[in-house]
């Protein structure tokens, strides 16, 4: 009888790969690494080809990488690849208003590259402004969906892109097109946000199984990581719509929370709208405190999408160690904190890395002159350069603070605005940039004409200017109320400029604490993290380092080094990621 071509194919296969496992073996590079793929079909859904049995367990691809070291020491060890798929609102460069975009658009790309098959399924915006150009190079894949939600059938399409190793996928739906930005307009919030994240969830699910990207769909066996509450439908979707009918019984979900204070809140009655099963309004249901109530008849009754991924993910993870506690206590947890309390066991933080390659002084385009941590010399120039931008006397020895961000309650900007007439009092420049309340924005700009020799406001957000602030300035003030994870101070330390934030969430995580006076000005620290927030907490770390840049220079060198040697890459956020898959796969999928 003859072989089936399956049989052929995998025995071809076999003889392949034991050539290469020889050449690995007989390698004489002391470094070398083989890496052998036991599996080169990556779909593991209902279109898969044959795969050996044992290969394929639970959407994870068994990966062999043989370590050539010593003669006889050859060691082989097992690395697992998933089927990952990431469900976002935004992810750069194609959309972005802030941390979430950044997150969604390079983890992905690290993943990609560690060996994993990536997929981030997210809104194909077209607001009739440049940006649409961004989803240019995205291509029709003529799938086209029914969602049964919102009272009816709404028809989605895919569009898609293959791009560093990632499918970028976009779900196409007119509510998609419209002027503002990914959220709202002029006028706030799009009133019908909940509709657009529903299709952007049921979408999201149904995209490993339809879309045949480079051949194969992903199939039933992924893990999703879902981003914050306009994704957090899915793991709600997977236990309530899909594992009943044994689809994704063997899937994954992990929610990756960026931001608790936004939870997708809306009114009881609004549930029928969301494609569930009747008997699942619990996941989601979410009652008011009496004391945020509108009147005394109202019962506080409301649907809570967030609270629904909280409540059915298999792991959470937030975006630093910091935030991963503070969610847990009632000042932090915005209502949610028992809950979260309650799955402390599956729940971790990661701190995120930034993009080390837009953000290098030693090749950024934006700056005057590049430097490293083994040469910086070139900071100097770039403060020359910045000092003669804002119109600020050239003076390398007055300490140049620069604060970069939204003009809101959440960043501090109170706290400086308050800290502000003191601090001109001293010998220093400052500058800030941002935009937001106009409040602050017409504080900057009254500010600026009362202090014009050493304060600067600039109004708006712009990218190039904040590379330059950052190569620039000697110190960064960061005051955040909160701050999930934070990226400024990252960008700063890699930079050379030294963070002075609050101790809170991410920025106590990534800023370690300077102590002058200890091991003779040589101690390990990073910056300055000061506690609690005040204005006066805040003027006297900020004092602090302005006293240690002016009078101890070996020691302001080494806070620069130590900032600029800073592991901040993303590979090193992405195998922490590999750990939580590993960890999820340990217990079963929520069901019921």
């Amino acid at each position: 009888m003859g072989l089936a071509l399956t049989d052929v194919v995998v025995g071809c296969y076999s003889i392949i790969l034991s050539i290469l496992m020889l050449s690995c073996m007989k390698a004489t590079n002391a470094s070398t690494i083989a890496n052998v793929w036991f599996v080169l079909i990556l779909s593991t859904g209902p279109h898969e080809g044959t795969v050996p049995s044992g290969y394929v367990t639970a959407g994870r691809i068994e990966k062999m990488e043989v370590v050539k070291g010593e003669p006889g020491d050859e060691k082989t060890k097992k690395k697992v690849c998933y089927n990952i798929v990431f469900v976002t609102a935004e992810a750069a460069p194609y959309s972005k208003t802030g941390g979430l975009g950044d997150v969604c658009g390079s983890l992905p790309i690290a993943l990609a590259a560690r060996g994993h098959r990536v997929m981030v399924v997210f809104p194909r915006y077209l607001n009739g402004t440049p940006a649409g150009k961004n989803f240019a190079a995205a291509v029709d894949v003529d799938c086209h969906i029914k969602i049964p939600c919102f009272g009816g059938m709404q028809e989605v399409a895919f569009f898609h892109e293959y791009r560093a190793g990632v499918d970028w996928v976009f779900v196409d739906h007119p509510c998609y097109h419209r002027p503002g930005n990914l959220y709202g307009d002029s006028y706030g919030a799009f009133r019908d946000n909940q509709f657009r994240f529903t299709l952007l969830c049921h979408a999201a699910c149904e995209a490993p199984l339809v879309l045949p990207l480079g051949g194969f769909t992903y199939g039933e066996k992924c893990i999703f990581l879902v981003n914050d509450w306009h994704a957090s439908l899915v793991p709600v979707l997977l236990a309530a719509k899909y594992r009943p009918y044994g689809v994704y019984k063997d899937a994954r979900s992990i929610l990756v929370i960026h931001n608790l204070s936004h939870q997708g809140v809306e009114p009881a009655v609004t549930y029928k709208n969301l494609g569930l099963p009747s008997d699942w309004y619990g996941a989601v249901g979410w009652v008011y405190p009496t004391w945020a109530r509108t009147h005394a008849l109202d019962t506080g009754e409301a649907v809570n999408l967030l609270k629904g991924a909280v409540v059915t993910a298999d792991r959470i993870v937030t975006v630093s160690k910091g935030y991963s506690w503070e969610i847990t206590t009632s000042e932090g947890g915005y209502g949610l904190h028992e809950l979260l309390y309650s799955r402390k066991s599956v729940l971790d933080g990661i701190t995120n890395g930034i993009d080390v390659t837009e953000w290098d002084p030693s090749s950024d385009v934006h700056i005057a002159c590049s430097y490293s941590k083994d040469d910086v010399t070139g900071k100097v120039n770039c403060k020359i350069a910045l000092q003669k931008e804002l119109g600020f006397p050239i003076r390398l020895d007055c300490p140049l603070v620069g604060f970069i961000g939204r003009l809101d309650y959440q960043k501090g900007v109170d706290l400086i605005l308050l800290a502000v007439p003191e601090l001109m009092q001293d010998d220093i420049q400052f500058v800030m940039l941002g935009a937001g309340d106009p409040k602050f924005e017409d504080w900057m700009r009254v500010t600026e004409s009362s202090y014009g020799d050493k304060f600067r406001g600039w109004v708006e957000f712009n990218v190039p200017i904040s590379h330059r602030i950052t190569a620039g300035c000697d110190i960064l003030l960061m005051p955040s109320r909160f701050e999930p994870c934070g990226l400024n101070q990252l960008y700063a330390m890699r930079y050379g400029t030294v963070p002075v934030v609050h101790c809170t969430g991410g920025l106590r995580d990534t800023v370690k604490n300077f102590d002058p006076y200890a091991q003779d000005g040589k101690g390990d620290g990073t910056g300055w993290a000061f506690s609690p927030l005040s204005k006066e907490s805040m003027l006297e770390a900020l004092r602090l380092a302005i006293r240690t840049f002016r009078e101890h220079k070996s020691s302001w060198e080494g806070l620069m080094k130590r900032g600029m040697e800073r592991d901040c890459s993303w590979d090193n956020a992405a195998e922490q990621y590999e750990q939580v898959f590993e960890w999820a796969f340990i217990d079963q999928p929520y069901i019921s």
